[in-house]
């Protein structure tokens, strides 16, 4: 499996694992100056890269980095974004501040990661009945906290 990139801007840079075995590749902010995310504010920050997988059997799923969130509150505004495999246009990130200050991001900041996955592609099919299962309808919150 390979993933091309193709930089959009030249000084985008291209995605990097912190290890060899870290499921997610981190993606930096691809800025020409820096850009002030006030508390409560969304602000779409670009990565400067577009991508084009070798099996088009996949999906790509940026996740916000834990340590953003969980010490800045710097997180991505859509919980998870996807890449479809057959889009080619740049890559963006909707980063949200849900802290009490504001943030920066500069150029180069590590703002997310991207991770492929494969993904299967069933047919559609409508139908008047579904089997009967032992959870049946019940749903949120059905299965209790403990």
């Amino acid at each position: 499996m390979q993933l091309f990139f193709k930089k959009l801007k030249e000084n985008a840079i291209l995605p990097t694992r912190a290890t060899a075995y870290s499921a997610g590749a981190d993606l930096y902010a691809c800025l020409d100056e820096p850009v002030v995310i006030k508390s409560g504010e969304t602000v779409m920050i670009p990565f400067g890269i577009a991508c084009q997988p070798s099996d088009a059997g996949t999906v790509i799923l940026i996740f916000p980095r834990s340590g953003l969130a969980s010490k800045n509150g710097i997180a991505l505004a859509n919980g998870v974004g996807v890449v479809d495999s057959d889009y080619r246009g740049e890559w963006q990130a909707p980063l949200h501040n849900s802290s009490q200050q504001d943030f920066t991001v500069e150029h180069g900041m590590r703002i997310a990661q991207a991770v492929l996955m494969p993904v299967p592609f069933p047919e559609i099919l409508e139908t008047d009945t579904l089997d009967e299962t032992e959870r049946g309808t019940s749903g949120f919150g059905s299965s209790g906290v403990k």
